[in-house]
């Protein structure tokens, strides 16, 4: 086999690449690897999110990493808490050490013959540069870093204010006394709105709305138990705990979906008051689940709502004026400032060209297998957390899966392997929400199958049982040594 650089390369240096780090560090111990950065500063979403009360929407003790306690006060943490965790996990492990910033990966080349990986990088002055390894780890997220989604408002260029998406926040964006409007009802704009009403007078203008539960920013139990237990043991019961939590209230959503509605909407209810408009502003058209439940810490949105600091305002954008925004229904919004909270823009694997022995895949051509691996492309792992639990419980699950497998491609003197999937299996979308940002880069992600080991389970036991205690080998995952085309067992060498 000819030379490498590394053992593996880890793309990414967020959340998940940093946890890449660390079980590479601890379950394949001797592994050679590196992590390619693109931008200049480690933590990936929150390093680049800047916009005011950004925080995680899961709480951190399933958010964070299985094997390092997550030990602020706050269970649902603000960004720059989030962003200390990880800077902190990767200097205790020497992870920082690892990375490589202004490392943008441009090209992946995988070669049969040499069973090795040419990753084609972009420098920050410009030049470009090619490393090699046995193995590939991505952990990009799936959305671009460069820009959010910003749809085409009518009217926009006669605005005389300024428009702002949150994922490009001015650092030195001064709001106070401004009249704002923030368009969205996600994960964005109930974190934007309470915290733009401090020192703004806002509104929160959604075309419908979404499904939005309250949870104390403080877990109490979690307080209590870490009093008397071992800090590990503490955090692990409690992971345990809201993890079931999660995953009960999760499946009563989707198998009552009217007894969901109920509830939910008792509970806002309970927080809004008798006169609260909840059958316009917080009663979606589709069930609970069918797209991603937005949570809000000690109910803010919800307090600066009822107590008229925000409006919230259901109608449709006719056009944007000079003043503001002219709805359907002809009142007219003024603004200082609009906030476009409209989304991400979806990228599958950073955005970067992949070639398998010459031939370029897309990665819509490919079906996900145990939704962390492709077909048809060879010693590659991608990290695509929960769309309906915390992010880094699948992640976790995903890395030690690699690892497992990096480890038994050795034991067993194989250089390779790649999964394969056959003509009978039927394709499904990936991601299994109807959002609109999901439906808009449909076509852009991988396919999942109607079967194991190529359906994508939203089910973290499940996955326990399949990526931590299952087999490596099924009739999906082939193994090969160099010189070996996947799919038919050529050897190219021999052919050459």
């Amino acid at each position: 086999m000819a030379k490498q650089d590394f053992d593996v390369l880890i793309i990414g240096a967020g959340l998940s690449g940093i946890g890449a780090g660390c079980h590479l560090l601890k379950e394949c111990p001797g592994k050679t690897f590196a992590i390619l950065e693109g931008r200049s500063s480690i933590g990936g979403t929150w390093d680049l999110f800047r916009y005011p009360g950004i925080r995680s929407d899961s709480d951190m003790y399933t958010l964070g990493y299985e094997f390092r306690p997550w030990r602020d006060k706050k269970a649902i943490a603000d960004g720059p808490s989030i962003l200390s965790y990880i800077r902190e996990t990767a200097n205790e492990h020497g992870i920082d050490e690892k990375i490589r910033y202004n490392h943008r990966v441009e090209k992946m080349e995988w070669s049969s013959q040499e069973a090795l990986w040419s990753v084609t990088v972009s420098l920050g002055d410009g030049a470009t540069k090619v490393l090699r390894s046995r193995f590939v780890i991505s952990c990009t997220g799936y959305y671009r870093y460069e820009k959010g989604y910003m749809p085409e408002f009518p009217g926009l260029s006669k605005f005389g204010g300024q428009v702002i998406h949150p994922q490009q926040w001015p650092e030195d964006l001064d709001y106070s006394g401004k009249r704002i409007v923030v368009i969205g009802s996600g994960a964005t704009a109930v974190t934007l709105v309470p915290s733009l009403a401090k020192k703004a007078k806002v509104t929160m203008l959604q075309r419908s709305p979404s499904y939005i539960i309250a949870a104390p920013e403080v877990d109490k139990l979690a307080r209590k138990i870490e009093k008397f237990l071992p800090s590990m043991l503490a955090y692990q019961f409690t992971r345990v705990k809201n993890v079931s939590l999660q995953f009960l209230f999760y499946q009563f959503c989707r198998h009552y979906p009217e007894a969901a509605k109920k509830l939910i909407r008792q509970h806002l209810r309970s927080i809004l008051g008798k006169d609260f408009d909840i059958d316009t502003h917080f009663t979606p058209s589709y069930d609970p689940w069918d797209q991603r439940l937005c949570l809000v810490p000690n109910a803010d949105l919800f307090k600066v709502l009822r107590k008229g600091e925000a409006e919230i305002v259901t109608d449709h954008i006719d056009t944007f004026t000079k003043e503001g925004i002219r709805l359907k229904s002809g009142r007219v919004i003024e603004a200082d400032i609009v906030v476009s909270a409209t989304g991400l823009d979806l990228v599958a694997l950073g955005g970067s060209d992949i070639t398998v022995d010459g031939r370029q895949v897309k990665p819509s051509d490919t079906m996900s297998y145990k939704g962390l691996m492709l077909s048809g492309i060879p010693n590659f792992t991608m990290v695509m957390g929960y769309t309906n639990a915390s992010w880094t419980l699948k992640a976790d699950l995903a890395l030690r899966y690699a690892c497992r497998l990096i480890q038994h491609v050795d034991r067993n003197g194989y250089d390779y392997c790649v999964p394969e999937v056959t003509s009978d299996v039927k394709e499904a979308p990936f991601l299994d929400l109807d959002a609109n940002y999901v439906l808009r880069a449909i076509d852009k992600l991988p396919k999942q199958g109607d079967r194991a080991p190529w359906k994508v389970n939203q089910n973290y036991p499940l996955d326990i049982l399949n990526l931590r205690l299952g087999s490596i080998k099924d009739r999906a995952m082939h193994f090969y040594h160099a010189g070996q085309m996947h799919g038919h067992g050529l050897d190219l060498a021999a052919a050459n």
